[in-house]
């Protein structure tokens, strides 16, 4: 059967797919496997995260894993790795960062992961002042329900519910707007604790003690995004607000000049944010405002993307765009997209008006308490159904696997940037319908923070997802594009990674973005942490510290951002993909699949 004949036959059978999976109501969603799995009780472990791997493909070994219950306890286990200088890292319940976060430096599987999976309670309430103190491994889902049940709310935060406080806090994870203070839960820290090793022992022979930080104390603002390297966040105490309800509408338009809007929306929009879906040259506008709690509607955020979907569809969603990039079809991609996203919008997104009735989705705008709307995650508070059911990432099925590269641009120069991405997808239409197949790119907004490796600016936060191959040593359909896309982000334009996403590409140089904010970092970094023990060779790396670098060049570096290609073998020249120049960006360098002839071989040049 002639290429064409496949992939149109597979498009039909996947109209189906699509409509079935959105017409499909699912209760279970198995939950995930721990990310911290040992050979023998809590010793010789492995450790993972959500996706099942780290971008570096290696594997994480630590020599035990401790699950302190309450402070003392956590104490005392950091106490015991400092005494006989183990390095440790914190592992939260579901382990959602995608660099090698949680992965203990020093010599391989000699250090200790510290689970924050029992330090997940409410300490304290101080009604009159609106102020909550929770224990660090509390997810966002659990600190909802708890400060709902109070009538506060927490006023911004991220979008995914099953991360926890201190691993969101960790990263600088962040909502959506440039109100108040802005979008980062962490501007509305006002106090933390944390344990952190010493040097010499305190009385009883102790080599940690505890760390209060409080409002106006400058360590506050090394603390609130830390990587987690001071040591290990154990409570923090957040500024809430009554409670309040929200309106949400998803608004669709062509995005001929859109990018002329993006400023004015950000900051007559509280809660809004933007998904551009360039390969199909439409954008959709989320008008989400605050109404007063007093206002009409039952509405609940269940983002069709975090909830539970049948195993049988995620497999068969993943075969297809395999065969897509197989046969090499960005027109099926397209295609495919395009029947997706319109899928969606037209079933709410997973935004329900009263989930009580029959139909739960009967039109815009749909109008719900802050608690119910802010945040979602169905695919975890299921009961276990044998993986009948499960979010569509989890690794043991045959499910999404994918990259994500986050990054966000100062607000005066997105709109050139949004031109520059508009010329490639006119040099190459199609090329960015993959992203289309993920939520497209999407926009929310963050404020400049005073956090040392908070935002430096006001910015438009980017998030986009594309396919990730099985095997490391395949490039992707487009994956020139997408790469000119990354490198154009974060060179041309200045972007900051988030902390939490990301290949090893965005982290290049990042540490002269801060300028003097990284010294400050650094020097909280020694006071908290003199010997390292929190530290690690990527987190080393990315700061520019203690002589460590990020460069892994070797062959096939390049397919999965581990380097910027300089070379045709960080490529895959085998297979056709050969070291380039970016179309409109040409100092970016890019795996394009194309006759070694074709134009003259890179010259290597620093960015």
């Amino acid at each position: 059967m002639e290429r064409r004949n496949i992939v149109g036959a597979l498009l039909q059978a996947l109209m189906v797919v699509v409509a079935l999976a959105a017409g499909v109501a699912t209760v279970g969603g198995s939950p995930p496997e721990p990310i911290v799995k040992c050979k023998s009780g809590n010793s010789d472990c492995t450790v993972t995260n959500a996706f099942g791997t780290f971008p570096d493909r290696t594997t994480c070994r630590v020599a035990a894993v401790a699950y302190p219950a309450n402070e003392a306890e956590l104490v005392a286990v950091v106490s015991a790795a400092a005494a006989k200088k183990q390095h440790m890292k914190v592992v939260t319940e579901y382990g959602h960062s995608i660099p090698k976060l949680s992965c203990p430096g020093g010599p391989a599987g000699a250090g200790l992961a510290i689970s924050s999976q029992k330090l997940n309670r409410v300490v304290a309430v101080d009604a009159k002042a609106r102020r909550m103190t929770f224990e660090a491994g509390i997810t966002l889902q659990r600190l909802i329900a708890a400060a709902a049940a109070e009538g506060l709310a927490l006023r911004y935060n991220p979008y995914w519910h099953g991360i926890t406080l201190g691993g969101l806090l960790a990263t600088g994870a962040h909502g959506s707007s440039l109100f108040g203070k802005g979008s980062a839960v962490h501007e509305y820290v006002v106090g933390m604790r944390m344990v952190v090793p010493t040097t010499a022992p305190a009385a009883g022979g102790v080599h940690a003690r505890i760390v209060d930080l409080r409002e106006g104390d400058p360590d506050l603002l090394a603390a609130k995004v830390s990587l987690g390297v001071l040591g290990v966040i154990s409570q923090v105490t957040l500024q809430l607000e009554p409670m309040f309800k929200r309106s949400i509408t998803y608004r669709t338009q062509r995005d001929h000049a859109f990018e002329s809007t993006v400023s004015s929306f950000a900051a007559t929009t509280e809660f809004g944010d933007i998904a551009w879906y360039p390969g199909q040259e439409k954008v959709v506008y989320r008008d989400d405002v605050r109404l007063p709690l007093t206002a009409q509607g039952k509405g609940k955020n269940d983002f069709a993307g975090f909830q539970p979907q049948l195993s049988v569809l995620i497999s068969a969603i993943r075969k297809s765009e395999e065969l897509l990039e197989e046969t090499e079809s960005s027109d099926g991609k397209c295609l495919l997209a395009k029947i997706q996203v319109n899928t969606l919008l037209a079933t709410g997104a997973g935004l329900k008006n009263d989930d009580s009735r029959l139909i739960d989705f009967t039109g815009f705008p749909v109008v719900g308490n802050q608690s119910d709307m802010q945040s979602s995650g169905s695919c975890l508070t299921g009961k276990d159904d044998g993986l009948l059911t499960a979010c569509g990432w989890d690794p043991r099925l045959d499910g999404f696997f994918y990259h994500q590269t986050a990054f966000s641009i100062p607000i005066p120069t997105v709109a050139a940037f949004i031109a520059d991405v508009k010329k490639l997808h006119a040099l190459r239409p199609g090329s960015l319908c993959g992203l289309d197949l993920y939520s497209g790119l999407l926009m929310r907004f963050v404020r400049n923070s005073t956090a040392f490796l908070g935002k430096t600016a006001d910015c438009a936060d980017f998030d986009m997802t594309y396919f990730r191959s099985n095997d490391p040593e395949d490039p992707r359909l487009d994956q020139d594009i997408l790469e000119e896309v990354e490198q154009m982000a974060f060179f041309k334009y200045g972007a900051l990674p988030h902390w939490g996403k990301n290949r090893h590409v965005g982290f290049i140089g990042v540490s002269d973005k801060y300028g003097d904010r990284r010294d400050r970092f650094v020097a909280a970094m020694t006071k908290y942490d003199s010997e390292g023990l929190f530290s690690s060779d990527w987190v080393d790396a990315v700061l520019g510290i203690r002589g460590k670098s990020l460069s892994l060049e070797k062959e096939g570096c390049a397919l999965e951002g581990l380097c910027i290609c300089s070379r045709d073998e960080h490529c895959s020249p085998a297979k056709g993909y050969f070291c380039r120049r970016g179309l409109v960006y040409k100092e970016a360098r890019v795996c394009r699949k194309s006759e070694k002839e074709d134009d003259a071989p890179i010259v290597h040049t620093e960015l």
